[in-house]
């Protein structure tokens, strides 16, 4: 009975062991797949062609500090597609895989993000950089979860802080798959009203 209750404990530990393996190779997995469907180069000419009140947007999205086993990082921009060299948004995203499942995608910004303008096509110039040229935007981290053939997510509830154009707070919220990124950002006061951003959904940006 004794050697009977000790053979169970160990199948017990090692079936344990089994399913803590398995579970972080499914983080691992999903998190590349998630990684590989943002890269990439984007547009939202086709929306803007169907309704005006949407601009004609780039966005890029590629990969830098490839050799960072610790988590994934992308350098992102975004121009109104007519002016490619005056970006509006420069940002650095890294994904980190959480322990229920999710993935969350941390925001940055750059210092002197003038000299990153067109970085998306010579990502290899933040290998020499150090990562304290980066300031983290406290909650205003996307957290993604897997949905059908892509991954949904949005930012918590009022804790990315934004004072632009009066707002106190914003808003995020993404969906995307392997041919297309969903991104509706807003802007609100400390009324709850909107200040900025797109007011009737998000902007549909597809691969090229």
């Amino acid at each position: 009975m004794k050697y009977l209750s000790i053979l169970i404990v160990l199948v017990y530990i090692l079936s344990s062991c089994s399913t803590s393996k398995n579970s972080l190779i499914n983080q691992e997995s999903s998190l590349e797949e998630l990684y590989q469907m943002m890269i990439g180069s984007y547009n939202s000419s086709d929306q803007a062609k169907l309704d005006s009140t949407y601009y004609d947007i780039t966005l890029h999205m590629y990969p830098i500090w490839i050799n960072d086993m610790s988590a994934k990082w992308l350098y992102v921009e975004q121009t109104v597609t007519a002016n490619p060299l005056k970006p509006y948004r420069q940002r650095v995203y890294k994904l980190k895989t959480n322990t229920d499942g999710s993935i969350s995608s941390y925001v940055y910004t750059l210092d002197n993000p003038e000299e990153y303008i067109g970085a998306w096509k010579m990502p290899q110039q933040f290998d020499v950089k150090e990562k304290s040229i980066l300031t983290i935007r406290e909650g205003c981290e996307v957290v993604m979860r897997k949905m059908g053939n892509g991954y949904k997510g949005s930012t918590g509830n009022k804790t990315c802080g934004s004072t632009m154009r009066g707002a106190t707070y914003a808003s995020s919220i993404v969906t995307l798959n392997s041919k297309m990124v969903s991104s509706w950002d807003q802007g609100f006061n400390a009324d709850n009203k909107q200040v900025w951003g797109a007011i009737e959904g998000p902007y549909i940006f597809k691969k090229y």
